[in-house]
């Protein structure tokens, strides 16, 4: 019986032992949140006068590894009255309403039947594959279509179907982390961004609660020696202790794209610890402006563990740099021009991309528009740096003729503002040069050699065209035009990289952007134009699909299973947009982050 005793008295001890160790170590399933109170108020105001509390969670509760000591206290003050954006439209005619709410009502059909599936079939998920009708989960799977479309049906005035939204997001457990590695970058601007947007347009508690969730673990991947952001970061290893270090390669876009969501997350809670995050990062940024290669822009490569970004030597507005760009202006606006600094590296940045990037193709109906390509630094003869233009041009950088027109009205600056149109014209040239309607991800076209006159000469881009793929520039006309037919490289184009369309809404925001700036009659046409070449080729019977080869010139393209969330988050809002009033998310009281949700700017009458 002693024995035994023992026995049971050690089998006690272990399993009490095995209890308190289990629930003692960190872990990443900590809590389910609870259902928030719809009712409680929030907060507005960029000084505000002590942080709002916020609920604990598993990564507030962290402690830091690397404290802020001398943390930036938020801005105050009146807010600036900036220039005015939008234009003021004249009242339309009856006929002209009619077209626009049918245009208007076509596109939210596609979104329901993409948006019905997905709740069908997806629910929680982070997105549908519109195609097998199976579920993808390639940012955490914390549910972003679902996150990513709230301000989209709210719009959309389809305020049933949101309040069903809001309270299945409010149950999304961001203290579990089921990858190990997570984008903070995505995160930021799908979750964090998604919650901030539909806050500000609704108004319910629930949403700025999440986002303060958001942030909380956001925040966490600042833990670093210097305070630059783990951009992948390891949660799995931060919750067992493991030690935070900048990377020696970031990309640009991926730390330096915080400021809108983090800046208005300080001012709904007045928390500054986001505002000081990333200030640390902006502050880097314009102290080593003009010294980086090529003065004026940052590489798309940068040191953040060293806190260097001045050395790499390939400079774009496109892809891994985009949103640093595009967020200059749009901060500037946001906090209603009480950070200058913003709006003094958006003109430095963009006087250099106006010399550098920007170029005029040679087009064969010699149309004035503007591409942006890649510039790449090379040494001269004497060691020194040489900008080089790369005629490399991408769907994703369309985002530019809005952001050039949005920004050069926030500046009084005309120049960007024919520039940013220019640059929309060249998006819209390329989607109808291709036979489909589209365009594709990536392609190449010829600089002329002036801006200001730019004849077509075929030989010219005919021998172009046979040196970019490696045969003879100087084969029989005949031969090199049975050839460029066979590659489908139309005229104006050198070569096309990669023929996909993944959904994207680029191109479509810059036509929005620049008709809500200058009225323009025909852009409302040549929206729907696109809208309808897009809606009848990515169709499926379940909603909408990336397609693999736009240049097809016979029967429809194929289709790849994958429906991104910013189909639903971005592009068909921008349509439904713009065929909405102006008043629809005014650009002067809104501005949208680079997935397209929209966040309230500081005026003077809301200050």
């Amino acid at each position: 019986m002693a024995i035994f005793g023992r026995r049971k008295a050690w089998a006690v001890l272990f399993g009490a032992t095995v209890f308190f160790l289990f629930y003692s170590f960190p872990r990443l399933d900590v809590r389910r949140p609870a259902q928030p109170n719809p009712g409680a108020p929030g907060r507005s105001h960029h000084a505000a006068s002590g942080a709002l509390p916020g609920r604990s969670t598993f990564w507030s509760r962290m402690k830091p590894r690397y404290p802020v000591t001398d943390m930036r206290e938020l801005f105050t003050g009146k807010p600036l009255a900036l220039p005015k954006v939008q234009k003021d439209f004249a009242s339309e005619s009856d006929s002209d309403r009619e077209l626009r709410l049918k245009r208007r009502d076509a596109v939210k059909a596609s979104f329901l039947r993409s948006w019905r599936s997905y709740r069908k079939l997806a629910w929680m998920s982070d997105e549908l594959t519109p195609v097998s009708g199976g579920k993808h989960d390639p940012f955490g799977g914390w549910a972003a279509t679902l996150v990513d479309s709230l301000d989209t049906l709210w719009i959309m005035g389809l305020k049933d179907e949101f309040y069903d939204a809001v309270a299945a997001a409010s149950q999304i457990n961001f203290d579990k982390v089921p990858v190990q590695d997570v984008n903070i970058f995505e995160t930021n601007i799908r979750y964090l961004g998604g919650f901030l947007a539909a806050y500000d347009l609704s108004g319910d508690k629930r949403l700025l609660d999440k986002a303060r969730e958001v942030g909380e673990l956001l925040y966490v991947a600042f833990d670093t020696p210097n305070r630059m952001p783990v951009t992948r970061w390891d949660a799995w290893g931060t919750s067992s202790g493991k030690e935070l270090l900048a990377h020696e390669t970031t990309l640009l876009a991926e730390i330096g794209s915080f400021s809108l969501e983090f800046i208005r997350l300080s001012m709904l809670t007045g928390d500054p610890k986001w505002y000081d995050a990333v200030q640390r990062i902006t502050e880097l940024l314009q102290k080593q402006q003009q010294s980086t290669r090529l003065p004026g822009m940052w590489p798309i490569l940068v040191n953040a563990q060293k806190q260097d970004f001045r050395q790499h030597t390939d400079y774009t507005l496109g892809a891994m740099a985009d949103s640093l760009f595009e967020y200059l202006p749009k901060t500037h606006a946001l906090v209603g021009g009480l950070l200058p600094m913003y709006r003094h590296m958006y003109e430095a940045s963009m006087d250099t991309a106006i010399r550098h990037n920007l170029f005029r193709p040679m087009l064969p109906d010699e149309n004035d528009v503007l591409i942006s390509g890649l510039v790449t630094i090379e040494p001269g003869e004497h060691g020194e740096d040489v900008p080089r233009l790369r005629p490399e041009a991408q769907h994703l950088v369309c985002f530019a003729g809005g952001m050039l027109a949005l920004g050069g009205r926030l500046v009084n600056n005309e120049t960007h503002v024919e520039k940013g149109e220019k640059l929309m014209d060249g998006c819209v040239w390329t989607y109808e040069a291709i036979p489909l309607g589209i365009m594709p991800e990536t392609f190449h076209m010829l600089p002329c050699e002036s801006a200001d006159y730019c004849p077509w000469n075929e030989t010219l881009w005919r021998r172009t065209v046979l040196t970019k793929v490696g045969l003879d520039a100087d084969m029989d006309a005949k031969q090199a035009k049975q050839i460029i037919q066979h590659k489908r490289i139309p005229e104006g184009f050198v070569a096309i990289g990669d023929p996909r369309y993944v959904l994207r809404p680029e191109a479509i925001e810059s036509v929005f952007i620049l008709y809500r700036i200058t009225g323009r009659r025909d852009l409302p046409n040549t929206a729907w134009r696109m809208f309808e070449t897009i809606e009848e080729n990515t169709k499926t019977p379940l909603a909408s699909a990336t397609l693999a080869d736009v240049t097809v010139t016979e029967g429809k393209p194929p289709q790849i299973d994958s429906m991104e969330s910013f189909w639903l988050g971005e592009t068909l809002k921008y349509f439904y947009l713009m065929f909405s009033e102006p008043e629809l998310i005014s650009l002067d009281e809104y501005v949208f982050n680079t997935e397209a949700h929209p966040l309230k700017r500081l005026l003077p009458s809301n200050a």
